[in-house]
């Protein structure tokens, strides 16, 4: 997989061909590579408000995702001349987004706890929260549900799941990814990614059944 920086030597001249042929996104990168700044500028559009609601959701925090999304940007913009593409646009994308965030989770690990807020409600709207989880969950609501209180409901059930599952729930949900780009971004076997979701699933079913049966906001036992 090429990410940001890295050789690309051992990506073959149809591998290349082939992508650039397929996805639309390649040609813009290609057309970044040659210095174009309004492709560069569509793909920031195209791509920027998507990366920053997956990395609120990793990192828990908006704004902080924000700064991430535009290291992200910054680092395809600085490896453009090198870029040669050897999968999807939104797979490379995305796996210098995952890097970039573990990254940052370890050196906020590395660093005194400091007071935070999270902040990642605003980044998604109750449809697509509600979509996502209940996709995953495989549950359907068994009563009408406030679409406010349901997409905090998600929320919170998102949050629940540890960080690759979360990653991998939101990629195949939100961005409609297939297993094997996800695999490729996590750089996990598609067999790994299997064992993954099923996880997050369940978790998120754990999460989420007692309040759609009866009502049960999570952690609330009564």
């Amino acid at each position: 997989m090429l990410t940001a920086g890295s050789c690309p030597l051992a990506i073959t001249d149809s591998t290349a061909l082939k992508y650039e042929r397929l996805d639309p996104d390649v040609r813009l990168m290609l057309r970044v590579r040659d210095d174009d700044a309004t492709a560069f500028e569509q793909l920031l559009l195209r791509y920027q408000d998507r990366l920053i609601t997956i990395l609120a959701h990793l990192v828990g925090q908006r704004d902080q995702a924000e700064d991430l999304a535009q290291e992200v940007f910054l680092r395809v913009y600085r490896a453009r001349k090198r870029y040669v593409p050897g999968a999807k646009f939104s797979t490379w994308l995305f796996t210098i987004a995952n890097n970039v965030a573990r990254n940052s989770k370890r050196s906020k690990a590395r660093r005194p706890e400091t007071n935070t807020v999270t902040t990642a409600s605003g980044s998604l709207s109750a449809q697509p929260l509600e979509q996502m989880a209940l996709a995953a969950s495989g549950l359907m609501p068994a009563r009408q549900l406030d679409k406010v209180e349901m997409a905090e409901i998600v929320r919170t059930a998102i949050e629940a799941l540890n960080e690759r599952q979360r990653m991998a729930v939101l990629l195949s949900k939100y961005e409609n990814m297939s297993y094997a780009d996800i695999a490729e971004i996590m750089e996990i076997s598609p067999q790994a990614l299997k064992s993954l979701l099923s996880r997050a699933r369940c978790k998120l079913r754990e999460t989420l059944e007692p309040y759609l049966d009866k009502g049960q906001r999570p952690g609330n036992h009564e």
